[in-house]
């Protein structure tokens, strides 16, 4: 039961960061599954974003998002 909510959550982020941040690919996306912390790399790579903007773009989107531990479905 858990790893089916675990799973639904995920779901959701997956497609708000593609809703959000068009220019990340499905593997950019898989990546990040469990790894939070590594949006702000890939916002920089895809967006030619500064540090410091693509950390502040990070730090939202995971509070609105509640996105601060891992998803990892096992």
């Amino acid at each position: 039961m858990k790893s089916d909510r675990v799973e639904g959550t995920w779901h959701e982020i997956r497609g708000r960061l593609k809703e959000q941040w068009g220019k990340l690919t499905d593997d950019d996306v898989k990546q990040l599954e469990g790894h939070a912390e590594q949006l702000a790399g890939k916002l920089q790579q895809r967006y030619g974003l500064a540090q410091e903007e693509a950390e502040r773009q990070m730090k939202d989107f995971q509070k609105r998002m509640n996105w601060h531990k891992p998803h990892r479905v096992s």
